[in-house]
């Protein structure tokens, strides 16, 4: 697959990819889309993300394919002088500079933004840690159930389930991966500017801390506080998806008008008349008797019922669909979201394209996620080594 430096507004960006598994990745996954020449550098033993399974393969996990295409693979050993000069050459032509090692083991490696900037003084350098650099923390262990736990949002959980638990999925690893991305971006745009290079650093702990409290700082943002942080509406242990005749649905009647075309329709005409439901504020300190109300009537209806009537009448609601079922929803068919594509050594598999359009350059896949690799020859030729991967791994 070819690229070509307009291929996308990133279109003649360098990336020096040097992050595994999610949180890095998936900033450079995005990155990548967006047309930016992504180098993954890998170790000998490859991104361990890579040995998931199932897979058809070793290698070459389903997640990986996704999250790793339109990226080259360039397989360096650090710990030799020959790795250590090719990852320089690479930095001197790169424009920006993505890791995800804790500090100590980034200052052990010698590429600190002081050392890469003395390569390339103008570098876009982004340190993608657990924890901030400055913090007693700051060479914990980070992994998404670590974050989770730490930055409250396990915690919610308690108020609205009665212990607490953690998200079915990386969020903070994929929330923290949009925030590298978009500060890698800001960055670029500086330069552009004329500010020079710069140092940015993304912690998960911090990200995800601020994300939490958007909606439940409430009262808890004053001095001396008013309440105890907590969105009562969003932790209410009535707040979920309601079982219906044949399924599950969402059913999110928000609006004064929502609510009173819902009393309507479940034939309790009487409740628009509570001033408990006149509005938002007074139907806020009830909202779990309403809830209370909502699970009693959906279980009257099918999921088809309810969507024909809250479309209708402009009721927010949703079936309850899994991710098996997206491929085939008709919406995510109509904006082409899924499709199919040929991996030269993978076969056919399943494609999700960036979900972000740019009229000017339509998405398109330039290069499949690589093989462990698959890119150094072609890498160390760009950079003036000899076309011999042995050079960068003795």
């Amino acid at each position: 697959m070819d690229t070509t430096p307009t291929d996308g507004p990133l279109g003649g960006i360098r990336v020096i990819d040097f992050t595994n598994v999610i949180m890095g990745p998936y900033a450079t996954h995005v990155l990548a889309d967006m047309g930016a020449d992504v180098i993954k550098v890998e170790s000998p033993e490859g991104d361990s993300f890579r040995s998931y399974k199932p897979n058809r393969n070793t290698g070459m996990a389903g997640g990986f394919l996704h999250l790793n295409r339109n990226k080259r693979s360039v397989v360096l050993d650090l710990k030799t002088a020959a790795g250590r000069e090719a990852l320089d050459r690479l930095i001197a032509t790169a424009d920006v500079f993505v890791h995800s090692l804790r500090p100590k083991a980034i200052e052990k490696l010698g590429y600190t933004y002081d050392r890469v900037k003395t390569i390339r003084s103008d570098i876009i350098y982004c340190g993608a840690y657990g924890f901030g650099n400055a913090g007693p923390y700051r060479d914990k262990a980070a992994y998404d159930d670590i974050i989770q736990a730490g930055a409250g949002l396990a915690a919610l959980h308690q108020a609205a389930r009665g212990a607490p638990a953690f998200m079915p999925t990386v969020l903070c690893d994929k929330l923290s991966g949009q925030a590298i991305a978009y500060s890698v971006l800001a960055a670029l745009f500086q330069r552009e500017r004329g500010g020079g290079g710069q140092a940015i650093e993304v912690p998960m702990f911090e990200t995800t801390a601020e994300f939490a409290y958007i909606e439940h700082l409430l009262g808890f943002a004053f001095d001396p506080p008013l309440s105890e942080p907590g969105y009562t509406r969003v932790v209410s242990p009535t707040r979920k998806p309601f079982k219906t005749s044949d399924g599950y649905m969402c059913l999110l009647p928000y609006s004064d008008r929502n609510w009173r075309d819902f009393f309507d329709f479940i034939g309790r005409p009487e409740m628009k008349e509570d001033t408990r439901f006149h509005y938002l504020t007074e139907r806020v300190l009830h909202i779990e008797y309403l809830y209370g109300i909502v699970e009693e009537e959906a279980v009257k209806r099918t999921n088809a019922e309810w969507v024909e009537f809250c479309d209708r009448v402009s009721i927010p609601c949703m079936p309850v669909l899994s991710l098996g079922d997206l491929p085939d929803d008709p919406h995510m068919k109509a904006v082409g979201m899924f499709g199919y594509d040929d991996h030269p050594t993978e076969g056919r598999y399943k494609t999700i394209r960036r979900p972000v359009s740019f009229s000017s350059a339509p998405f398109r896949i330039r290069r499949h996620a690589p093989r462990l690799g698959e890119h150094t020859d072609e890498i160390l030729r760009e950079i003036g080594l000899p076309k011999d991967a042995a050079a960068a791994t003795e």
